[in-house]
């Protein structure tokens, strides 16, 4: 495999390409209404290649799952940086960037949340992504309210990962001037509460 000018190879740019065309189309449309057929239209990539990168479309589906809990943790782990030894600062802002991202022009809804509502399997590979990022998602939060010293750092961490579920919901529901406008309101009450 020769690689191209922009490092990559022909093999990886075809598989970015699929992974990029199906990640819109199963992001605007949902991942039941599309089919293999409309990813490869609109990737313009033969139908072969798709199989050969994705045995099945629960394959594809859960690649695509898997650059996005990529892609979420990358950010969050930015934002811990920006502010590293202040884990009250770094929960606001983690809670700031959730609250943006569910405000956006072309939000629709929670991923992982979407595909888990598609596919009520826990053995479905996309399933089983989604879950692993929510368990990520509460464990990161249970470690930011310990290190805080909030006293039921977990019972905190459950209730925030509602909450932000809920936004993620009520975002896509509503719009940005439906009830997850409240959404970092709530999360500071909650953050207040637990001391």
């Amino acid at each position: 495999m020769k690689p191209k000018a922009d490092g990559k190879s022909d093999q990886a740019s075809v598989r970015d390409r699929l992974l990029d065309t199906a990640n819109d189309l199963f992001y605007q449309e949902g991942v039941r209404a599309v089919g293999v057929d409309l990813v490869v239209e609109r990737s313009g990539v033969a139908k072969t290649s798709l199989y050969r990168h994705f045995a099945t479309k629960d394959d594809l589906v859960a690649a695509v799952l898997e650059r996005d809990d990529a892609a979420f943790w990358v950010r969050w782990d930015a934002i811990a940086r920006e502010h590293a030894g202040d884990p009250s600062a770094e929960l606001h802002a983690q809670l700031r960037w959730i609250a943006q991202y569910v405000a956006g022009p072309k939000y629709r809804g929670c991923p992982f949340l979407n595909v888990a509502t598609e596919f009520p399997s826990s053995d479905h590979p996309a399933r089983v992504v989604a879950l692993r990022n929510k368990n990520d998602l509460r464990r990161r939060l249970s470690l930011l309210a310990k290190r805080m010293k909030v006293r039921k750092h977990e019972a905190l961490a459950d209730q925030l990962l509602l909450l932000i579920d809920g936004a993620y919901v009520d975002g896509q529901l509503f719009g940005k001037t439906g009830p997850a406008r409240s959404f970092l309101a709530a999360a500071r009450a909650l953050v207040t509460a637990a001391g």
